[in-house]
């Protein structure tokens, strides 16, 4: 059985690596086009998609080049040299809805894995995926039934982070020092927006405040030592670290962090987060005329209240994010309080092996 899966964007990367690695334990053999996960796993490297990951709606724009490249001069060669028997696009629609085209015009029978955010925004890709999607493997529980009413065959996998996050205690960590988690993101221009951000709210917070920054793994020390080095709070940093294994993440108080998966995890782990988010004025513009939910943080969709506050667009100032990281700080029994009902969050996500589950459902559709 031969399987060729596509990612484009870090956390699809990993979800994808997760799920190809148990295909492969049986028994598949694994093309990849993707990112370092992927790469982990591929018996058959087909090339480095990731580091071409932009967000937006005009950023893009200006990497169609490279994305013609991939899709007509990487993917479309291997379709007809490797001959999968099934394709799965991962996430990173933008892209992968092309994937999911040209390998369906191919002959080639798809499913397509993690769900793009169509009851967020533009509900009319449920139809486009329509056309060209076998199989929709869906990680929320909410996006099943969108997807079966509109005749799509699905499947609810669970949520892989379950498997990759450790399991907490619902009792807040217990230090001298309060510590703050700052996690701007994985994107070098979101990471460039926010991380400014983040450092002038810390120097806002109490002198008995420590940080860590959490550094996204495709990105080099030096990348961050540009926005460090000159900064008088570099030396009340615990450290700048790459968190595979979500220690350091398990012992901060409270996270700001940029809206995207990080709050997702942070909220697996139990930990009381505030998030961000800042993108171009166009972008957000678009945005603003497309999306149709309240709130942006997934924990707060999954609950249906705000249990991570967020600060988008011109909110996220330094004053504001510095007021709501340390109203967290200073009442611990707020912040168990929220510490609890994140941790709940984990009993609606399906369970452990959604990895397994999604690699079995695969190899049930190709065969």
């Amino acid at each position: 059985m031969r399987i060729l899966f596509v990612a484009g964007d870090l956390s699809g990367d990993q979800h994808a690596a997760d799920v190809a690695a148990e295909a492969k334990a049986r028994g598949a053999e694994i093309a990849a086009l993707g990112g370092p996960a992927l790469k982990k796993v591929a018996d058959l490297w087909l090339g480095d998609l990731v580091s071409e990951s932009v967000m937006g709606f005009w950023e893009p724009i200006k990497k169609i080049p490279v994305f013609f490249h991939f899709l007509n001069r990487v993917l479309r060669p291997a379709l007809d040299q490797f001959k999968p028997d099934m394709v799965v696009p991962t996430d990173f629609y933008g892209f992968n809805r092309f994937v999911a085209q040209t390998a369906k015009a191919a002959g080639r029978r798809v499913c397509y894995f993690v769900s793009p955010q169509v009851w967020a925004s533009r509900p009319g890709r449920v139809q486009t995926l329509k056309k060209c999607v076998d199989r929709m493997l869906v990680i929320f529980p909410f996006e099943e039934k969108l997807y079966r009413d509109a005749g799509v065959p699905v499947t609810f996998v669970g949520h892989p982070l379950l498997d990759r996050l450790p399991l907490v205690s619902g009792e807040i960590p217990l230090k001298v020092e309060p510590t703050v988690g700052l996690l701007p993101g994985s994107r070098p221009g979101e990471i460039r927006r926010l991380l400014p951000v983040f450092l002038q709210v810390a120097e806002r917070l109490p002198s008995g405040t420590r940080f860590v920054l959490f550094a996204a793994p495709n990105l080099s020390n030096a990348f961050y030592d540009g926005f460090l080095e000159s900064h008088r709070l570099r030396g009340r940093f615990l450290e700048v670290v790459r968190d595979e294994n979500h220690e350091w993440r398990r012992g901060v108080d409270v996270a700001l962090a940029c809206s995207g998966t990080a709050t997702l995890e942070n909220a697996l782990l139990g930990l009381p987060t505030v998030v961000a988010y800042k993108t171009s004025w166009p972008t957000y513009a678009l945005a603003r005329s497309l999306v149709q939910v309240k709130n942006i943080a997934m924990p707060n969709i999954l609950a249906g209240k705000i249990l991570m506050p967020e600060f988008i667009q011109s909110r996220a100032t330094p004053p504001l994010l510095a007021e709501a990281v340390q109203r967290l700080l200073v009442h611990p029994e707020h912040r168990r309080s929220v510490r609890a009902e994140l941790l709940a969050l984990r009993g609606i996500l399906g369970g452990l092996g959604a990895a397994g589950r999604a690699a079995e459902t695969i190899l049930r559709e190709a065969a």
